[in-house]
């Protein structure tokens, strides 16, 4: 007796990215045969392969989605990357005026 079942992912953001939740079926083995165990393992490797793709296609379209954001609030601070290789590794004192 195989019954039905879901592989299901949901995510929720702190900021203003809509949350999504993706749902793919899944039937459980008709029975405890080696062939369905098998068969069902395959079906389940193939969803989870399909899931982590639409995932990442959704979480991608949100980090395009925050990009136009902070974009669109203009510059912010930037890091001064030579400086940050000069000191790497080391406790930097601040200069005292």
């Amino acid at each position: 007796m195989s019954s039905t079942t879901a592989l299901s992912a949901s995510y929720t953001s702190k900021t203003d990215n809509a949350p999504f939740t993706i749902e793919l079926p899944l039937t459980a083995p008709k029975d405890s045969s080696v062939a369905s165990k098998t068969e069902y393992l395959n079906k389940l490797r193939e969803s989870a392969i399909s899931m982590q793709e639409r995932v990442n296609k959704e979480l991608t379209q949100r980090m395009e989605e925050d990009n136009a954001r902070a974009a669109a609030q203009g510059p912010k601070q930037t890091v001064d990357d030579a400086k940050e290789e000069e000191n790497y590794g080391e406790e930097v004192q601040e200069d005292e005026d």
